[in-house]
C-alpha cells in the first residue's frame, strides 16, 4: 500500500497534534501546541470551531460526560466550553522545563499522558497514568519525548513511543488493572526516516506511525515489526494520526509549518496542514474518559 494524503480546506497549525475522531458527533478535535489552540473540524461542512487559552495545549480528549479532558503545558485539565479549564492533577510541578505532550484514553476510561523537555535535555521527560478516581501514577521516567500511543487488548499489549528512541515499544498490558510491564522495543525507525511520532491502530491490529522530518505515515505489523504500507504527506514533519468518519475509513494526519527553514517553506507550503486518507481499513473507535472532572 502507497498512496498521498489529501490536504483538507482548513487553516495550517503552527505544531497541529492529537487528532481524536469522537463518533458521537461525527467531529474530529486536535489542538495547535504552540498556536495554544483546540481546534474542531466538522467534515461534513468543512468547517472549523477554535478554543484559544492561555498556556500550551498538548492534547484533547472528549470526557463521557461532556465537555473534555486537556494536556496543557503544565496540567491536566477539565474543559467544558464556556468557562476557563479547571485543573485536575498539576503534573512536574519542579521541572519548569518540562510541558506535557501526547495523551489518550485506554478502554477503562484513564488518561495515559508524557511530558518532554523544552530545553532540549535527553530524558527529562516521563509517563504517567491519570486514574479514573483523579491519582496520578508515573509509569515511565528517564523519557526524551514522550508520544505516540495504542492498545491492542485482545493481545494484552500497550503500543508505546518514546521518540529520541527513534523505535515503538511494546509492553505488557492488563486492562482491568492498568498495570504494564516488559518493556521491549519491536521495530526502530532508520537514521533518514525521520523520528516516530504520533501512532493509531486500526481493526486489523496493525499500528500506524507519524514520521516527524519524514514526510509521511507508516503501516506496520506489531508481531512481526515488518513495514506494511507508507502514505506520503505533503509536509516534512508529520505529528500524528487518528481513524475517523463514519466508518472509521479516513486516516487524518496532522503536520507543523514551524521549525523549518525558508527552503523548507518552500519545498513544503502545505506544512502545518490537516490531511486525510483513505487507506481501505477501519480503525478501531477512540475511547472517552471517564474520571472525575473537578
Amino acid at each position: 500500500m502507497h498512496m498521498e494524503a489529501e490536504l483538507l480546506p482548513v487553516a495550517k497549525a503552527q505544531l497541529g497534534e492529537g487528532p481524536h475522531w469522537d463518533g458521537l458527533w461525527e467531529e474530529l478535535y486536535w489542538v495547535d501546541i504552540e498556536g495554544k489552540q483546540l481546534r474542531i473540524y466538522h467534515p461534513q461542512t468543512g468547517r472549523e470551531a477554535t478554543f484559544d487559552f492561555e498556556q500550551m495545549v498538548t492534547a484533547v480528549v472528549p470526557a463521557e460526560g461532556g465537555g473534555w479532558v486537556l494536556a496543557l503545558q503544565d496540567g491536566i485539565y477539565s474543559f467544558n466550553g464556556r468557562e476557563k479549564p479547571k485543573l485536575l492533577a498539576r503534573i512536574e510541578a519542579g521541572q519548569p522545563g518540562n510541558r506535557l505532550n501526547d495523551a489518550k484514553c485506554d478502554s477503562r476510561g484513564r488518561l495515559w499522558f508524557g511530558s518532554m523537555s523544552m530545553e532540549g535535555k535527553q530524558d527529562a521527560g516521563a509517563f504517567y497514568c491519570l486514574e479514573t478516581d483523579g491519582s496520578v501514577r508515573k509509569i515511565l521516567d528517564g523519557v526524551g519525548i514522550s508520544n505516540g500511543i495504542a492498545w491492542d487488548e485482545s493481545r494484552g499489549r500497550m503500543y508505546y513511543i518514546d521518540s529520541l528512541t527513534r523505535g515503538v515499544d511494546a509492553l505488557n498490558y492488563d486492562p482491568k488493572t492498568g498495570s504494564v510491564d516488559g518493556r521491549t522495543q519491536i521495530f526502530r525507525f532508520g537514521d533518514d526516516e525521520g523520528i516516530p511520532d504520533g501512532m493509531t491502530i486500526d481493526s486489523e491490529g496493525m499500528l500506524w506511525v507519524a514520521h516527524y522530518g519524514g514526510a509521511c505515515v507508516s503501516r506496520w505489523n506489531p508481531v512481526t515489526g515488518e513495514r506494511l504500507g507508507k502514505i506520503e504527506v505533503a509536509a516534512k514533519n508529520v505529528t500524528s494520526c487518528a481513524f475517523g468518519g463514519k466508518q472509521l475509513d479516513e486516516l487524518y494526519i496532522t503536520t507543523v509549518s514551524g521549525n523549518m527553514s525558508e527552503e523548507e517553506h518552500e519545498r513544503w507550503p502545505d506544512a502545518g496542514g490537516l490531511f486525510v486518507a483513505r487507506p481501505g481499513v477501519q480503525g478501531v473507535r477512540a475511547n472517552r474518559y471517564s474520571g472525575k472532572m473537578d
